[in-house]
């Protein structure tokens, strides 16, 4: 069977976890070919696991080198576009580790150098894998709900006390992490919501920076969606509450779809809501309910999923389940989230002002004020290049 010979850029947590998956035999379809970090130490213990492979101290050598056909860049965020960028320009494929960057104006960048340069372009979105989300994106779009009236997501059980924020240096702050809880925790749940239900129009935001802890950067939310055709959806995310709810709601004609603890349950309507109100003539009437639990097979395949997925595209020409293209639409929400919260205005995303929201990037970079000892030798979330 072909493989796709691949690259590693950054062998921390989570280039390390790719590393292991593939080797391990969970993507068939991929080879292992090379790695790069800066950190000595990385390279070192990528060595003796796996003396076979090469492993480069820059990411330059590493996509110069010819090893490789696709590389997926797994670094810290602020590094994703630039890489992506340098990887395309020496005619490789790539998948980026989320979120696609840190601000709009990089990630259209990005983009753009991705379409020039004609090749595959994946990000490791890698919870839509997940059947329950996949089922709730083809009820939404099949119609079966009906209009979808409110989403309600509370995401809360992203519990980081004091000690994980002070791991690194890098780590909740402006200059290093470009955010909090937003850009770090929830990309995959801000993927999801425009995923399933498309992309909002308006949002307006109140945000706490350093409520909870000794950071500068966001640990606790509440946005409001507004959409041009009524519906509205209210986000509420923090990383200071324990025990923490991850519930997502919808509520629609047809009904209720709950995902909570692991089950989807859809309180279905036996008449649409609206049908219902123009013939009922009873008061306190309500239409008829069945409490459906719809089955699902776990929790998907995960970050495997989406590299076999990419390499079957990249080999088959099989449709990519996460185009890197989509990575601005997360993002511009956490961004106008971000950016509603420091001016204190509703946001338009079809016109999102990207350079001001750059230009209060900086300011915040600028007065940073928080300093803490390094203590991030084999703790980053993500490596080094």
């Amino acid at each position: 069977m072909s493989k796709v010979k691949f690259g590693v850029v950054g062998y921390g947590n989570i280039g390390s976890a790719h590393v292991r998956n593939v080797m391990g035999g969970k993507v068939p379809n991929m080879e292992l070919c090379a790695v790069c970090d800066i950190s000595e130490a990385r390279r070192k213990a990528f060595s003796e696991a796996y003396p076979e492979i090469p492993v480069f101290a820059t990411a330059t050598e590493l996509f110069k080198s010819g090893l490789c056909e696709a590389v997926i860049i797994a670094v810290p965020h602020y590094h994703h576009p630039a890489l992506a960028m340098e990887a395309f320009d020496n005619g490789l494929n790539v998948i980026i580790e989320k979120p696609a960057g840190v601000y709009t104006k990089q990630v259209l960048e990005m983009n753009e150098a991705a379409k020039k340069s004609g090749k595959l372009y994946g990000i490791m979105y890698n919870q839509r894998t997940n059947p329950m989300y996949q089922k709730l994106r083809q009820m939404v779009q099949s119609g079966e709900l009906g209009h979808i009236k409110r989403i309600t997501w509370i995401i809360t059980d992203w519990y980081r006390c004091q000690a994980y924020h002070d791991s690194s240096t890098w780590r909740s702050t402006w200059k290093d992490e470009g955010g909090g809880a937003l850009i770090n925790q929830n990309p995959h749940q801000l993927d999801l919501w425009q995923w399933m239900f498309g992309m909002p129009d308006r949002i307006f935001a109140k945000v706490s920076f350093g409520k909870y802890y000794n950071i500068e950067v966001e640990d606790d939310v509440m946005a409001y969606f507004e959409y041009d055709n009524g519906t509205t959806g209210e986000y509420i995310t923090s990383t200071g509450e324990a025990p923490g709810t991850n519930r997502l709601e919808i509520a629609c004609d047809m009904g209720k779809v709950v995902i909570e603890g692991g089950q989807m349950l859809f309180y279905r309507n036996v008449v649409s809501e609206r049908d219902f109100n123009k013939t009922n003539t009873a008061p306190f009437g309500s239409p008829e309910v069945w409490k459906c639990e719809i089955p699902h097979n776990g929790g998907g395949e995960q970050h495997s999923g989406i590299l076999k997925n990419y390499a079957d595209a990249l080999l088959n020409g099989k449709e990519l389940l996460a185009p890197g293209e989509e990575g601005i639409n997360g993002l511009t929400i956490s961004n106008s989230i971000h950016l509603s919260a420091w001016t204190g205005e509703t946001v338009d995303l079809h016109n999102f002002p990207h350079d001001k929201f750059y230009e209060i990037l900086q300011e915040k970079i600028e007065k940073s004020t928080v300093v803490k000892q390094d203590k991030s030798v084999v703790a980053d979330t993500e490596g080094s290049y």
